[in-house]
């Protein structure tokens, strides 16, 4: 899973950037796809201090 979520991250974070680029950091588009990101992030984190913890 650690993996796949390796990859959702990187293609998220890329698409994020090439919007942010063409359409602005403040458009909605651009906000949507960061906090998604921020999201997946997140669950990384809890899913590392999980395994960490065991």
């Amino acid at each position: 899973m650690n993996n796949l979520l390796d990859e959702q991250i990187k293609i998220l974070r890329n698409n994020m950037i090439n919007v942010g680029m063409t359409k602005g950091l403040s458009a909605k588009e651009t906000i949507l796809l960061s906090k998604r990101l921020d999201n997946l992030m997140n669950l990384k984190m809890i899913i590392l201090r999980e395994k960490n913890a065991s």
